[in-house]
């Protein structure tokens, strides 16, 4: 499926508007940031929007997918998104985590990190999850919704996103000052051609995930 053209418009509240006429007044949108990169955690977070208020869309005005934000905008838009949640948690998977169970079963750990944080800061239970464009089938005894681009299309996933890479984001700029030669701070780990060069000067540190391809390559390159 071709991906839509991107956009600056805030997030729609179209899908949590559906399911609070049938009666889901407290949904949790969760999402992931860093499945891809070769180096760092996989972060997750779960965040439940007041639905409930007329002013969410203009006080979350510009809310969106957060790979379609700049650095400034996600900082700024995640202290709001904290401020106004009825709950919100942040979970993560470290590279040594991704290594031992693979990165589906890292990224499921870091969202079932992320969704007891959430819980634990209220008193109710969720009356249905909001995946994007997938289904958590170890958490069936949830009602949830797959939705495809959910990051764009549902402002409680679109918070999800910007939580996670805010938070993935800083402990890249923090292993950067452990790891300066990977140029962490700047590809946040991805593989870059920088990155990649970096790799195979300095083969892998700690914080990288091993069990990638060009992790390993690099690990076969490197004198025993």
């Amino acid at each position: 499926m071709k991906r839509p053209a991107r956009s600056n418009a805030t997030a729609s509240l179209q899908h949590e508007r559906h399911y609070f006429r049938y009666g889901c007044r407290f949904i949790i949108g969760l999402d992931e940031a860093g499945r891809g990169p070769l180096a760092g955690p996989v972060a997750a977070a779960a965040v439940a929007l007041p639905l409930e208020r007329t002013d969410l869309s203009r006080i979350l005005r510009g809310l969106r997918d957060s790979k379609d934000m700049n650095a400034p905008q996600r900082e700024a838009m995640s202290a709001r998104i904290k401020d106004m949640a009825l709950a919100w948690g942040i979970g993560h998977s470290s590279a040594d985590d991704i290594d031992r169970i693979g990165i589906i079963g890292a990224t499921k750990a870091a969202m079932q990190s992320a969704l007891e944080q959430a819980l634990s800061r209220t008193d109710r239970q969720p009356d249905c999850l909001f995946l994007d464009y997938m289904l958590w089938p170890e958490r069936r005894d949830i009602p949830q919704a797959s939705i495809v681009h959910g990051d764009r299309y549902s402002l409680s996933i679109a918070a999800a996103s910007v939580l996670a890479k805010v938070w993935r984001d800083a402990q890249m700029v923090k292993l950067d000052a452990r790891h300066s030669q990977y140029g962490f701070a700047q590809h946040k780990g991805y593989g870059t051609p920088s990155h990649l060069r970096a790799l195979k000067q300095f083969g892998p540190c700690d914080a990288h995930r091993r069990s990638f391809q060009p992790v390993r390559a690099a690990l076969s390159e490197c004198p025993q």
